[in-house]
């Protein structure tokens, strides 16, 4: 479904990310992601960072001429969206712990908001962190965790993780970040006989499962994904080691 919506609000939530709300009517589901068309330039995915009622809303961090194209929009300009795309996290596998590392903090705070779990918020540094005020208002507890340990856990979100799941016992892990991130998170829940769904990213054209492009193994990451649980990642040996250009060739990860 595309969709033409206005923007509502925007909110700066650090130096280089900002939170874009709209009124849109269609149904949602925590993790699920949609495509935003920038006339002109590309058009791009973006998780849904907000699915309150009819208001939703996308997290934009400016990293590419996409994406600083959104950034120049204002309240009462328009978007025109694609979707919603892809399979979102299963919130009933038990006591949930959700972890979020750098702008992937977005897309996992749906599902603190639906469910109050225990919450990880983990950025390089304290300029970085995003979305801690919302998580604070809805999880149980919320830690935060940077790299150079100017605010909170000094460590990275695994690290953190496994301080956390020594004093309590979860059931499931969710989380969303970087991939290196993610990689050492499902390391650590197999380590720890963890359940963990984790929101993989990669290179998407069409978000409808066409294009190749977000191709890992036989799996299409827009439509049986975004969100795969710990046995379909355990079938899925690009994870962590390789991934796709825009052409759809084969890209190893650097060292």
């Amino acid at each position: 479904m595309s969709d033409v919506v206005r923007i509502a609000k925007v909110v700066d939530e650090c130096y280089d990310t900002k939170t874009f709300e709209f009124e849109w009517d269609a149904e949602t589901r925590p993790g699920q992601f949609v495509m935003v068309w920038i006339p002109g330039i590309d058009e791009i995915p973006m998780s849904i960072s907000g699915m309150d009622g009819n208001r939703k809303s996308i997290t934009v961090k400016a990293i590419g001429e996409a994406t600083r194209a959104i950034h120049r929009l204002k309240e009462g300009d328009r978007l025109r969206i694609r979707g919603p795309y892809g399979n979102g996290f299963d919130l009933t596998r038990g006591e949930l712990l959700i972890i979020g590392g750098g702008v992937g903090t977005a897309a996992i705070m749906p599902a603190v908001k639906a469910t109050g779990a225990d919450t990880i918020i983990a950025a390089r540094s304290d300029r970085d962190v995003i979305m801690d005020g919302i998580a604070s208002k809805a999880a149980k507890n919320v830690w935060i965790a940077t790299d150079d340990g100017s605010r909170g856990f000094h460590g990275n979100a695994v690290q953190l993780m496994k301080e956390r799941v020594a004093e309590k016992r979860y059931d499931c892990v969710l989380a969303c970040g970087p991939e290196v991130m993610l990689w050492f998170t499902y390391k650590a829940c197999q380590e720890l006989g963890l359940d963990c769904q984790l929101s993989l990213e990669r290179y998407m054209k069409c978000g409808a499962g066409v294009c190749g492009c977000c191709v890992m193994d036989d799996a299409r990451v827009c439509r049986d994904g975004p969100v795969f649980d710990s046995s379909q990642i355990a079938r899925l040996s690009e994870f962590g080691v390789s991934k796709r250009d825009e052409c759809g060739r084969l890209v190893k990860f650097r060292p």
